[in-house]
């Protein structure tokens, strides 16, 4: 399988670029197709000049035959996999603006399997999220756990591993959907509003400016750091298992604590500042792992303190 040719959409963003980091290591040829409205070129900066890439600008709402056509992909190696991991992806957004989430999270799903389909790609890997469940009772949450999404954001991620399950079963695609939980590491922009929660407060704290919590802080979250995100999806690829998976750590933090950790290994005690919660937002999210170490081997390395660690280091370098 080393030196298929992949697909990554999605592949500038802050995920998708640690995978593209992972495949091009493993020796894969990478297709990234990317709209830039999040995901920026800088990402992909280490890879410049190389022939292991080739960036394709393209919006998933629209035909990917419209960019992925035979000119953009001449020489190249046919497409094997396909990692789907362009999307839309805050939840207050999605509620004031529920038809572009469909467009991009929904309809840019469809549109990637109707690629797929039509092209004989048999293998694809799709990003999903925790915020499939709602706000749920049990903790740490297994996958079989009823889903009740209090979002748009988190209905058009199940809508699109409904639709995924339909092609699994009337085409025989293999297809994999991984539900990540609160994702974080080097690369995750503070500046976007929607950015996640640990790059704002390390952004803070080396600015010496208020930590800003939403809410009393005591909503907790299960932060699991970018590159073991990287590895899951590639376990996800070698091992096609046509199922839904949770990835995260199996351990629950929340935001209070989080902001002390920050502050801590940033040197500076800053203070806090409360704001109203937000819309959308659920109260705890932990996921139940077992099924990823039984269906991928897989288990988050990466302990928080040893992730916020890294990613400061890497914030620190572009002051």
């Amino acid at each position: 399988m080393s030196g298929e040719g992949v697909l990554v959409t999605g592949g500038a963003g802050f995920i998708g670029s640690h995978l593209v980091d992972l495949l091009v290591e493993k020796g894969h040829a990478v297709y990234v197709l990317d709209d830039l409205s999040s995901g920026r070129m800088e990402n992909l900066s280490t890879h410049e000049g190389s022939d292991a890439i080739r960036f394709i600008k393209g919006d998933v709402s629209r035909p990917l035959d419209e960019c992925l056509n035979p000119g953009s992909m001449k020489g190249g190696p046919d497409i094997g996999a396909i990692f789907h991991l362009a999307a839309r992806v805050d939840v207050t957004t999605s509620i004031s603006d529920p038809m572009d989430d469909a467009r991009v999270n929904y309809i840019g799903t469809l549109n990637v399997l109707d690629f797929a389909l039509r092209n004989g790609v048999q293998n694809m890997i799709f990003s999903s999220s925790a915020a499939v469940y709602g706000d749920v009772r049990e903790i740490p949450t297994p996958e079989d756990t009823p889903k009740s999404p209090i979002s748009p954001y988190g209905s058009h991620k199940l809508a699109s591993e409904n639709i995924l399950g339909m092609f699994n079963e009337h085409y025989g695609m293999r297809c994999t959907a991984l539900r990540f939980f609160n994702v974080y590491g080097p690369r995750q922009d503070p500046s976007n509003p929607y950015s996640g929660v640990i790059s704002k407060f390390i952004d803070a704290s080396l600015r010496k400016d208020p930590l800003i919590i939403y809410g009393d802080g005591d909503q907790s979250r299960d932060f699991v750091y970018v590159k073991d995100v990287a590895e899951a999806l590639y376990r996800a690829y070698i091992r096609t298992p046509s199922i839904a998976l949770n990835i995260g750590t199996g351990r629950e933090t929340t935001v209070n604590s989080l902001a002390k950790t920050v502050t801590r290994t940033s040197g500076y005690e800053g203070r806090t500042a409360h704001m109203p919660g937000r819309k959308g937002e659920i109260i705890r999210s932990c996921a139940r792992v077992s099924m990823a170490r039984e269906h991928l081997d897989f288990t988050a390395e990466t302990d928080i303190q040893e992730g916020i660690a890294e990613t400061m280091r890497w914030f620190r370098t572009l002051r």
